[in-house]
C-alpha cells in the first residue's frame, strides 16, 4: 500500500496504484575490494506452480561476488549479500520460506565466505521488478558494484488536489545501532540542474553497502528542472518489527533482526508536483563498496579555470608591462 500526505491531513492511504515501477541498473567501473568490472548474470527463481519468484542478480568479479535478491512476497524487499569468492550461491527452499517461520529458507553458500549483508524493505510501495537503465536526470554515478533502482507513481488517484506522495524504507540495522546517514554538497549541478546535493546511507565500515540518492524527484516523463520537486528525508530512527509489513525474504535470511526506517516524502503542497501530470519518478543508487564520488564536470573545471585565471593573467601581464617599462627609462644617461 502507498500513502499519500495532504497539507492538512496527515499520513492517509491513497488509491491503488495502476502503474508503480521498479527497474533495476548494474553497470560502470569501480567496485568492491578492488574491482574495476564484473560479470552480471540475472535469473528469475520460480516457486512453480505458485506465483511467486524471486529475481537474483549476481555480480562476479575477480576475487568476489555480490548477491542482490529482489522479492515482492510481502513488501518488495531486496537483501544484499558480499561473498570473498566467486563460487558463492544462492540457496532457495521454497517451502520453508512460504511457511509462517521462513529463517533458512533463503541462505548464501558457504556461510563463512559473507563478508557483509543487509537488506531495505519499501514498506508503503508495492511494485513490479526490470531490467534497463535510464539517462535522465538525476543521473546517478554507477559503479560494479551498485544498481540504479528507480520507482516511478503513474496514473494513481490522490485523495486531494495537491497530495504529496511519501515512501517509508525501512533496513536491517547493523547490531544495536541504525546505519547513518550523510549529505554530501558539491559546486557542480551539471547533471542535475539546481541540486547541489547526493544523500547517502551508509551500513557501516568497508566493506558494506550504502543507498545513494538525490534529493529530487520528477514529476513529467521528460525530467528536467521545470518537472522537479524535492525530496526530504526523516532521520533513521529504530522501529519495531510488527509495526512493518512482513517480508518473508528478510526473515529468510537474516531471522529475527532490529529494524530501522525513515520517511521519503516528494514535493511540496506548492509548485510542480505530481497533480500536473500525475506521474511521479524518484531514483536511488544501491550498492556494496565505497560509494561512487562525482569528481567535478569538465563545464566547472573550465569555469573554475577561466575565473581563477584571468586574474592571473592580469596581474602577470600588469607585472610584465611594469617590468619592461622600468627597464626603458633605466636605459637613459643622465646628462650632467
Amino acid at each position: 500500500m502507498c500513502r499519500c500526505w495532504g497539507p492538512y491531513w496527515g499520513w492517509v492511504p491513497c488509491a491503488p496504484t495502476p502503474w508503480l515501477l521498479l527497474s533495476l541498473v548494474c553497470a560502470a567501473p569501480f567496485g568492491l575490494l578492488g574491482e574495476e568490472t564484473r560479470q552480471i548474470s540475472m535469473k528469475v527463481i520460480s516457486s512453480w506452480p505458485n506465483p511467486q519468484n524471486l529475481l537474483h542478480i549476481r555480480a562476479v568479479g575477480t576475487n568476489s561476488t555480490l548477491h542482490y535478491v529482489w522479492s515482492t512476497l510481502g513488501p518488495p524487499a531486496v537483501v544484499l549479500v558480499a561473498t570473498n569468492t566467486t563460487q558463492s550461491a544462492l540457496s532457495v527452499n521454497w517451502s520453508l520460506l512460504m511457511s509462517p517461520d521462513p529463517y533458512g529458507g533463503l541462505m548464501v553458500l558457504p556461510k563463512d565466505s559473507i563478508q557483509f549483508s543487509s537488506a531495505l524493505v519499501f514498506t508503503r510501495v508495492q511494485a513490479f521488478s526490470g531490467s534497463g537503465r535510464s539517462a535522465q536526470p538525476p543521473r546517478l554515478l554507477h559503479t560494479a558494484d551498485s544498481c540504479q533502482v528507480e520507482v516511478s507513481l503513474d496514473g494513481a488517484s490522490p485523495r486531494g488536489n495537491h497530495s504529496v506522495f511519501g515512501l517509508e524504507v525501512a533496513t536491517v540495522g547493523t547490531g544495536p545501532d541504525c546505519p547513518s546517514v550523510k549529505e554530501l554538497h558539491s559546486i557542480d549541478d551539471e547533471y542535475a540542474p539546481a541540486v547541489f546535493q547526493v544523500n547517502q546511507l551508509l551500513w557501516g565500515s568497508s566493506p558494506s553497502g550504502f543507498m545513494q540518492w538525490r534529493p529530487v524527484a520528477f514529476s513529467q516523463k521528460q525530467r528536467n528542472r521545470e518537472s522537479a520537486v524535492p525530496c526530504q528525508a526523516s532521520s533513521l530512527h529504530p522501529t519495531l518489527a510488527y509495526s512493518l509489513p512482513s517480508s518473508p525474504v528478510v526473515q529468510a535470511f537474516f531471522g529475527s533482526q532490529n529494524l530501522c526506517a525513515f520517511n521519503l516524502t516528494f514535493g511540496a503542497p506548492t509548485g510542480p508536483g505530481y497533480w500536473d501530470q500525475h506521474y511521479l519518478s524518484w531514483s536511488m543508487l544501491l550498492g556494496m563498496g565505497f560509494p561512487p564520488v562525482d569528481a567535478l564536470s569538465p563545464l566547472v573545471l573550465g569555469i573554475m579555470a577561466v575565473a581563477l585565471g584571468t586574474p592571473g593573467l592580469m596581474l602577470l601581464g600588469g607585472g610584465l608591462f611594469l617590468l619592461l617599462r622600468h627597464k626603458q627609462y633605466s636605459e637613459y644617461q643622465s646628462i650632467n
